[in-house]
């Protein structure tokens, strides 16, 4: 799903307002706190020119990534999403994200800085987004429900003493489905398999990706995690010294619902391999993780063409 146009409009308009060599510096030290994937507590974009720099450079990445993991888990959960709770909604991604996939109207965003959540609300606003914006700390509790919580890339800044104690708010804030986004990084990924034991511990169906919920079969040196494309704008690509016009964001997500939920039979983990009349799946499945190649002559040979990582196999949800 691509970044709306017009949100990337209002943001390019906001920061015409302010020094672009300020806004340069706060981008860069966005960055390497982003880098450092451990925020361990310590509290990211502060002020005005951090929210506003954090908008042009991560926001889409950010809507992409949670984008395609709210496709991927509702594909997988069956029931209707009558109210979405955005926990950590930043400058809004996941929150809009959700509105567009799901035309739900209720919605209840916690956001604990302050220049973010002003920011978040101004950008949800112009785009016709209607949302219950509250200053919270999810270290300090959550104190809202709703069918459908979203949670992207928040744990990780959290102190690790706090997470699973967070994990657990979360679990008592949904109704129905768990979104839970993160860095597709090794560290956070090992992170996220700490998480996925909580939310089996509390209980919850795993929507996706995982296709079962034994242990999860990736050796040590490995990590699950999917990507998703972002178109990088002129005041992007200028804040980040940057000369393509995309970048590809690394990404893993868990998804866990509490009913009506419909796990896949397979999860395909890397870029399907083309070759001449055959396709090359990895594939996650309950059985453990299998290579599967898919010959021109095969009836599934059409669906393997167009699949990708992260996506279903066999496409049991669609028509061959």
């Amino acid at each position: 799903m691509e970044f709306p146009a017009e949100l990337r409009n209002k943001i390019n308009e906001l920061a015409e307002k302010e020094e672009l060599k300020t806004l340069k510096a706060s981008a860069a030290r966005l960055s390497e706190s982003y880098r450092s994937e451990n925020a361990n507590g310590k509290r990211g974009a502060v002020s005005r020119i951090d929210a506003l720099s954090y908008a042009a450079v991560r926001m889409s990445a950010t809507f992409a990534a949670v984008s395609k993991a709210l496709e991927l888990s509702l594909k997988c959960f069956d029931g209707a999403i009558n109210s979405v709770l955005d926990v950590g909604a930043g400058t809004g991604a996941g929150t809009i994200a959700a509105a567009l996939l799901t035309d739900c109207e209720n919605i209840v965003c916690i956001e604990r800085e302050p220049n973010m959540l002003k920011l978040g609300q101004e950008l949800c606003e112009h785009l016709g987004v209607q949302a219950d914006w509250q200053s919270r700390d999810i270290s300090q509790g959550i104190g809202a429900k709703a069918d459908l919580v979203i949670c992207s890339y928040c744990l990780n800044e959290l102190p690790e003493t706090r997470r699973a104690a967070a994990v657990t708010e979360l679990v008592n804030a949904t109704k129905k489905l768990l979104v839970i986004v993160e860095p597709g990084t090794p560290y956070s990924f090992s992170e996220m398999k700490r998480t996925r034991q909580l939310l089996l511990n509390n209980g919850l169906t795993l929507a996706a990706p995982c296709p079962h919920e034994n242990e999860c079969p990736l050796p040590q040196s490995d990590w699950c995690h999917f990507t998703a494309r972002a178109q990088r704008s002129k005041l992007h690509k200028l804040l980040k010294n940057a000369d393509a016009p995309y970048e590809d964001e690394k990404f893993c997500f868990l998804a866990a619902a509490k009913a009506d939920c419909s796990p896949c039979a397979g999860r395909i983990l890397r870029k399907p391999q083309i070759a001449s009349g055959m396709i090359t799946l990895s594939i996650c499945g309950a059985d453990g993780i299998a290579s599967k190649t898919v010959t021109k002559n095969s009836p599934l040979f059409k669906a393997a063409r167009k699949s990708d990582c992260g996506g279903e196999f066999p496409p049991e949800r669609n028509i061959l």
